[in-house]
């Protein structure tokens, strides 16, 4: 395969798609608990793995801006692959925690770095040829449906061979692993400017970017807020499917619906966006996911099923509109530092409630946990958003009024 800079885009759109093929994802609950885990232990497992990604995911980001976002991703993606291996004789509760160990250091390496060197290699071909233009967020939208699709396709093939056996399911997993290292490989580091400065002044322009400019640091907490939510939606759904008599043989079927819902608002998020307005998608970004969990809280079997649709939706369209907003107003220099930081914030607070979630469906039943969840959330969410809200507003009176002082200024000068 030719290692070109044009490449690059390919390359790492088919790394994420290989990297979301998650086979396992769809029946990883009824995977462990077949090995005698409970439900606090796999989430226990969870914890560990944001504990590391925690742990790991700012070095690793500003290793990538320094050492190169290549380097960082095929490291990254090796550790995901050797995690995959570790996977195949596991059957303990401490195996699962070294192969979530395995995955934590993966993700963290990867995660960050392939955004930065997508929007540096775009900037680089927009360089280029001036002519023929790409905007960086329509990458965004991309991602976030080959990933949705990557996971669609990776749900069928749960189903399948699940009804194989589970040992089909881990080495099929297995293989798809070094399908993404693979590209990784493939790929070349883009031209860009590399700071010489020390660690403490680089470490202040990350702390000027993210605390001292107010729109970055709600859009920042909007990302956590929501990611927070999905994380949690998604390690109570195989709980819920199984609490409401779905076969596990279904759950990939389930899971591939999410995913291909995903992925399609993730691709038209910008023109749902720009079709909508920030106000009203902000709207639909935080009343579909609350009406989900109170949804799933209140109703069982399909119709409480249906409701958790609702967080999908909103999950698609607020990652491209949230990590778009973000990005465009950070630096390439330190850009994968910026992604990992934000990644830390939403792992960090996993670590710590990530427990407890485990620990309230174990004790007090899924339906209840789901509409504690959905009232703790909901002030959080208002919360965050509001503040953004008003951050907008400054942005754009002031856009408003140099826009206007420029008019002014031209006028005289005619």
């Amino acid at each position: 395969m030719e290692l070109t800079l044009r490449n690059n885009i390919k390359n790492i759109y088919w790394m994420m798609f290989f990297q979301s093929f998650m086979i396992i994802i769809a029946i990883f609950v009824p995977l462990l608990q077949r090995h005698g885990l409970s439900m606090s232990q796999v989430l226990q497992t969870q914890a560990l793995f944001a504990f590391v990604v925690a742990f790991s995911e700012v070095p690793s980001g500003y290793l990538a801006d320094l050492w190169g976002r290549k380097n960082t991703i095929v490291i990254g993606q090796g550790l995901i692959a050797l995690a995959y291996l570790w996977l195949l004789p596991a059957d303990s509760f401490l195996d699962y925690l070294i192969y979530e160990g395995l995955m934590g250091l993966g993700i963290s390496l990867s995660s960050g770095a392939d955004l930065a060197l997508l929007y540096d290699t775009q900037t680089a071909l927009n360089e280029q040829n001036s002519e023929v233009r790409t905007a960086h967020g329509k990458h965004i939208s991309r991602l976030v449906a080959i990933e949705g699709y990557g996971g669609a396709v990776s749900g069928l093939a749960a189903s399948f061979l699940t009804l194989l056996g589970f040992d089909w399911v881990l080495w099929a997993q297995f293989f798809c692993g070094f399908f993404a290292l693979s590209f990784a490989l493939c790929l070349v580091e883009a031209p860009r400017h590399i700071s010489l400065e020390g660690h403490q002044q680089n470490a202040r322009k990350v702390i000027n970017t993210m605390v001292r400019q107010p729109m970055v640091r709600w859009i920042t907490l909007a990302i956590m807020a929501f990611s927070l939510m999905g994380l949690y939606a998604f390690w109570v759904y195989q709980k819920y499917w199984e609490f409401n008599g779905i076969p596990v043989s279904w759950f990939g079927y389930l899971w591939a619906l999410h995913c291909v819902l995903r992925g399609l608002v993730g691709q038209w998020a910008h023109e749902i966006e720009a079709g909508l307005g920030w106000e009203k998608v902000f709207i639909v970004s935080a009343a579909l996911p609350i009406i989900g969990l109170f949804g799933m809280g209140l109703f069982g079997g399909w119709p409480g099923i249906a409701f958790t649709l609702g967080l999908v939706i909103s999950r698609g369209l607020n990652t491209v509109v949230f990590y778009n907003a973000l990005n465009q107003r950070v630096e390439g220099e330190f850009r994968a530092t910026v992604n990992s930081i934000v990644s830390l914030g939403t792992r960090g607070l996993f670590i710590v409630t990530g427990p407890l979630l485990g620990y309230l469906m174990d004790n007090q039943g899924v339906h209840s946990t789901l509409l504690i969840l959905a009232t703790s959330l909901l002030p959080i969410v208002l919360l965050v958003l509001y503040f953004l809200s008003l951050e907008i507003r400054k942005e754009e009176t002031q856009a408003a009024a140099n826009t206007e002082a420029q008019g002014v200024k031209e006028t005289l000068t005619v």
